[in-house]
């Protein structure tokens, strides 16, 4: 394992802090909790929009906490749910008169964990609920989850709900935000190769050099298949169909396109990736009105990409297009 690590047991920690103090003046962070906050939050007129998750698929989620994005983040270790008193402490901090979201990407770890911690939070007369965002078409049960996963269009829902609560939305104005772009978002990656997450010192999987994992999760969760390494233009053609017929996508549909590396893709292959998806959409009579070219939701240093589709409508494209400003500046 070749890794900038000092203790391997530190290694969340130490990230949480270099992102603070990259940050100073524009967020806090609560090293015993593991929460990255805004430095102007809680805000008692406006609903709190937070998430953890585990680490290592940064820069979500910790890295999207900003205006018009995330209010606050706890993350766990590396592919680790936030344990659920830092679930717990994380909505406290953020409590509001408005209420506090929770948004959950669908792993039973994190599920659990979100779940005590608000009924926690309720006994104690906070204002919380959540929702579950599950837009990978990939499987529908994997070892993490039950139902699908949620993968890089979690971007999307954060984006739309932290750019409506931003603006004074309500904690039911902000739940049927994000029903609506979960239910118009899909998603599904490939791998190339593995990834190493530090505290283990060797890749999760293995994959031939001339293999590929179809429907790879971002823990690196078996997918659909194992198949032998394609030809960019064949890989988009397979994850694009099948997220475009899922919906399904129509001719005429105003889209965003993403195209999400998950770690270890230069941004020349993923602009390859692109190319093809582009094409792909043209062809099928999508206007792409938004494009996402870039790492949103990775993998540590895995190499692969993922591909999502969002069906977009004047309130969402308005959402999207709305300011935000986040402590890694990719969006």
């Amino acid at each position: 394992m070749k890794k900038f690590v000092n203790d391997p047991a530190k290694f969340v920690p130490e990230m949480l802090e270099g992102i603070f103090l990259a940050n100073e003046g524009k967020l806090k962070y609560e090293p015993k909790f593991n929460i990255i906050y805004r430095a102007d939050r809680p805000n008692k007129s406006k609903v709190s929009v937070i998430q953890g998750s585990g680490s290592g698929h940064e820069p979500a989620h910790v890295m999207a906490v900003g205006p018009g994005m995330l209010d606050a983040a706890s993350p766990g270790g590396v592919f680790a749910a936030p344990p659920m008193e830092y679930c717990y402490e994380c909505i406290k901090l953020m409590n509001s008169p408005q209420g506090v979201l929770v948004l959950i990407n669908n792993y039973q770890g994190d599920r659990m964990n979100w779940d005590m911690a608000i009924e926690m939070a309720e006994a104690e007369g906070i204002k919380v609920k959540s929702f579950i965002i599950d837009d990978d078409v990939a499987v529908q049960n994997s070892s993490y989850t039950i139902g699908r996963r949620g993968v890089a269009g979690n971007f999307f829902v954060i984006k739309a709900c932290g750019a409506a609560a931003e603006r004074g939305a309500s904690l039911d104005e902000l739940l049927a935000i994000a029903t609506k772009v979960n239910a118009n978002v899909r998603s599904m990656g490939v791998a190339l190769t593995s990834c190493t997450p530090p505290a283990k010192g060797k890749p999760i999987f293995e994959l031939g050099e001339d293999e590929i994992e179809v429907g790879v999760g971002i823990h690196g969760e078996p997918g659909r298949r194992r198949d032998k390494l394609k030809s960019a233009d064949k890989i988009v053609d397979e994850i694009f169909d099948a997220v475009a017929n899922d919906l399904p996508f129509k001719s005429g549909d105003r889209v965003a396109l993403m195209i999400n590396g998950l770690g270890g893709t230069p941004p020349s292959e993923l602009y390859v990736l692109y190319r093809q998806a582009a094409l792909r959409c043209k062809k099928a009579g999508f206007n792409i009105v938004r494009n996402y070219v870039g790492n949103y939701c990775t993998s540590l240093e895995m190499a692969g990409a993922s591909l999502t589709l969002l069906k977009l409508d004047k309130d969402t494209e308005a959402l999207l297009a709305a300011p935000a400003e986040i402590a890694v500046r990719v969006f």
